[in-house]
């Protein structure tokens, strides 16, 4: 039985990851944290094998909190599951050893692959007390799999990550905003494919969109970055 703690500030978010969880054998959630302070109470509190770990806490952020997660808890596996694609958070995640990234919004296919994979490693530890290199080789490539699936994965059809980094980076320099016209324009694409992408922000809660009159004609949709 795989005993998991699920951390996440919007209850609704949490729902669905408990019903994820309730569709897959031998897993039980034991608690259910809406920020850092109760996260490290319920580890205190409970026996936990696996933390499903989101990054935006009111009180602290998910990376920063890994290291005395690892420090306190260290037999605790954790997989991150967030809506943060920065570098930063990847790399801080990976050096303290989580053991897959899942990029908001989730699949139920992705989040039980995950977890699955997860079962197999145990599986694969639990039957031996000492291990050759085939059998160490493959429990890292359960490591890696999961994290490069995870930077590609969840991304929909007719996304590339590239384009999607450089949309972020031409609203982030644009406070006034943007319309789907004018963003095609800077990446030399099609309104329609710049309007996928904004969209797409929108939809992961990383940009929002208003309505701006002008003098004459339809009034246009703008697209802004949520800091």
């Amino acid at each position: 039985m795989i005993k998991i703690i699920i951390v996440e500030d919007d209850y609704r978010v949490a729902s669905i990851h408990e019903q994820f969880l309730a569709m897959i054998e031998d897993v039980r959630v034991v608690g259910k944290a809406l920020n850092a302070g109760e996260a490290m109470k319920l580890l205190e509190e409970h026996t936990t094998n696996l933390l499903l770990l989101d990054n935006y806490m009111p009180d602290k952020l998910g990376a920063t909190l890994l290291p005395e997660i690892r420090l306190k808890f260290p037999h605790v596996d954790i997989i991150m599951i967030t809506a943060a694609t920065e570098r930063e958070f990847v790399e801080t995640s990976i050096r303290n050893g989580v053991i897959d990234y899942i990029i908001k919004p989730v699949t139920i296919e992705r989040f039980s692959q995950a977890i699955e994979k997860y079962r197999k490693r145990n599986k694969m530890l639990a039957n031996v007390r000492e291990l050759d290199q085939k059998q160490v080789d493959q429990f890292l490539s359960f490591q890696s799999s999961a994290l490069v699936e995870s930077e590609v994965s969840q991304l929909p059809k007719g996304i590339d990550p590239l384009t999607l980094q450089k949309v972020k980076e031409t609203l982030t320099g644009l406070p006034v905003g943007i319309n789907a016209e004018e963003l095609g324009l800077e990446l030399g694409a099609s309104r329609t494919t710049a309007r996928r992408y904004l969209e797409y922000l929108i939809s992961i809660g990383e940009a929002k969109a208003e309505l701006e009159y002008g003098i004459v004609g339809r009034p246009e949709r703008k697209y802004y970055i949520v800091y």
